[in-house]
């Protein structure tokens, strides 16, 4: 019989996942090599490789794939029984790991994280800021705990609930400020900034104008909200940013804000968690927390 630790399955799913020793071993907290030695270990007990060893990127084996879902699918399952220990104490302690979509994020999280300290004051709360289908994936591997992303996500496996819903509104150059306001098919004619590919809220944008996921000729990509409006700020071209993000990022940006006439392009943001997550309770009480810190975000933008 195979002698397989529980510390070897998780080494086995920090390599899969970032395909590097060295990048591996700091998201497991040891050493290089305890961790290079941990998986060779396991590999001569198995008595076959579950790594391909090349010069900078280290890549699973036909077998290490399915060794490591096996894995993954068990490393979850103890994580779930460490959640149902959790679920049936009085309140929530202990780790809360957090996803956040980008354009969420740097507006909400000044808010949350206080109002999250001060009503759960055992949480260790871990944040985690990326796109969507990544969270997603992080979620259903159980590397994540819950996410705030716009809705709807469809994932059958997930539990979703509605935060809060918001406006967007058009930047455009100072200049521009007087202006009508544009409709949609006006701005399939503008030259229009909107983040890269793999961003809900281009999508979002793109649905609202009417224009599908091809690449217009006179569109322009940044990667965050900050960098669309400052080049709209030097008059490169126009964007459209939530309402959120407004207080914030037209601060030291020469643009004029436009609000669009109904029915306004909006969207809604929630939280989504597994729908077998034992901390289900728990987490609809963290996201009457986020709630509030929307109120809180949104008083501190008003007086900005």
């Amino acid at each position: 019989m195979i002698n397989v630790t529980f510390k070897q399955l998780r080494y086995v799913d920090a390599l899969a996942r970032h395909g590097h020793f060295g990048r591996a071993a700091e998201s497991c907290a040891i050493s290089q090599p305890a961790l290079s030695m941990q998986i060779r270990d396991l590999e001569e007990g198995l008595g076959t490789p579950l790594f391909e060893r090349g010069v900078r990127q280290v890549r699973l084996t036909a077998f290490g794939e399915a060794f490591s879902a096996r894995a993954r699918d068990i490393l979850r399952a103890v994580d779930e029984l460490g959640d149902l220990a959790r679920a049936s104490r009085a309140g929530l302690v202990g780790r809360l790991r957090i996803g956040i979509i980008p354009t969420v994020a740097p507006y909400l999280l000044p808010a949350l994280i206080g109002d999250l300290a001060r009503s759960h004051a055992g949480l260790d709360i871990r944040i985690r800021e990326t796109q969507t289908p990544k969270l997603i994936q992080e979620l259903t591997e159980g590397r994540l705990d819950t996410a705030i992303v716009a809705l709807p996500v469809s994932e059958p496996s997930m539990t979703e609930t509605a935060l809060f819903q918001e406006d967007f509104v058009l930047v455009r150059p100072r200049a521009d400020e007087g202006k009508p306001v544009p409709s949609a098919e006006m701005l399939r004619e503008m030259r229009l900034l909107l983040l890269e590919e793999g961003h809900c809220f281009r999508d979002q944008a793109l649905s609202f104008c009417g224009l599908n996921t091809a690449r217009p000729k006179e569109m322009l990509d940044g990667s965050t909200l900050s960098t669309l409006v400052q080049m709209v700020g030097v008059g490169v071209g126009v964007t459209l940013i939530p309402d959120m993000a407004v207080a914030v990022e037209t601060r030291s940006a020469p643009v004029s804000i436009v609000r669009f006439d109904a029915p306004r392009p909006s969207r809604t943001i929630g939280m989504i968690w597994r729908g077998t997550s034992p901390l289900a309770k728990q987490l609809s009480e963290i996201a009457d927390v986020v709630r509030l810190s929307v109120q809180t975000m949104r008083r501190i933008h008003a007086a900005l």
